[in-house]
């Protein structure tokens, strides 16, 4: 699987015609104390740069944004219990939606992990 990252420091590991999205270590170490985590319903239909949900830590609230077009079918649901869960592993168990990509090509305007580490240095 392959992983791409955005500039808003979301990750997306694409499986065929999946993507799974979650926040980078970078992203959950800079919000601090997750204390809560607003996401879409499976269904919701979105496109690249719309706000698809809401993080809220001790320091801020903070959106997410959508790195590519699709459909989530799935949202985490074990980050209603436990938003904490971004902090513990938010690149692996922490994942927050898994959606059907509209448009794989869109996947090209994103970047490496090489390019996220110098674009977060």
């Amino acid at each position: 699987m392959v992983t791409y990252y955005s500039e808003e420091h979301e990750w997306l590991m694409i499986d065929d015609d999946i993507a799974i999205i979650g926040i980078t270590a970078h992203a959950a170490e800079q919000l601090g104390d997750i204390v809560f985590i607003e996401q879409k319903e499976p269904g919701d239909e979105f496109e690249n740069g719309d706000e698809i949900g809401v993080i809220e830590s001790v320091k801020a609230a903070s959106e997410i944004y959508a790195p590519v077009d699709g459909e989530v079918v799935e949202a985490n649901e074990v980050l209603q219990g436990n938003p904490a869960a971004l902090n513990e592993s938010p690149e692996s168990d922490a994942w927050i939606y898994k959606i059907k990509l509209s448009d794989s090509a869109q996947l090209e305007g994103l970047m490496s992990l090489s390019e996220y580490k110098s674009f977060i240095a």
